[in-house]
């Protein structure tokens, strides 16, 4: 039986929300906040792709090329450019989605695939944001800080050997 009910999705959602709100924007939320340019979010997510979120805007100013564009970029733009639900799995959403428990995948494809039947489709765009900032400021792939999470009592930990 899943344990991801709607109500405990809703209430992940409300939990990340609130985290979010004490960290600073991603880059890419920034510049989806300053620009809504599908265009500005393409380049912004390639060159993020390449670089720490810290240097993605100082790497953006010396783009010379821009490279294939994969599934994770495809997904944010064209659900932070153009408002079509999507679901942009990088590595922290794809680590934290199965250490949550909400997905049991082995990689970024199946993640976005598995997430899709878990998910409301409100939720598709903005879960990448939640789970990036969540990944970036707390969860972090190796000794997660625990201790004090917003999430205790909904994480079950999957996968993680130590932590603070």
């Amino acid at each position: 039986m899943n344990r991801w009910t709607k109500a405990r999705i809703r209430e992940l959602e409300r939990r990340l929300g609130a985290f979010r709100e004490a960290c600073r924007a991603t880059t890419l939320a920034a510049v989806e906040h300053a620009t809504r340019s599908p265009y500005a979010l393409l380049v912004s997510c390639v060159i993020s792709l390449r670089t720490k979120d810290e240097v993605t805007a100082v790497a953006s100013r010396r783009l010379l090329a821009l490279p294939g564009v994969g599934r994770k970029t495809a997904n944010l733009v064209l659900g932070l450019g153009f408002a079509i639900p999507a679901i942009c799995v990088d590595t922290h959403v794809h680590r934290i989605s199965n250490r949550l428990g909400l997905v049991e995948t082995s990689s970024p494809h199946a993640t976005e695939l598995a997430l899709q039947g878990v998910l409301p489709r409100s939720l598709w765009i903005p879960i990448n944001d939640l789970l990036v900032t969540f990944g970036q400021n707390r969860c972090h792939p190796v000794s997660p800080r625990c201790t004090g999470c917003p999430l205790d009592g909904l994480c079950p930990r999957i996968g993680v050997t130590h932590h603070r």
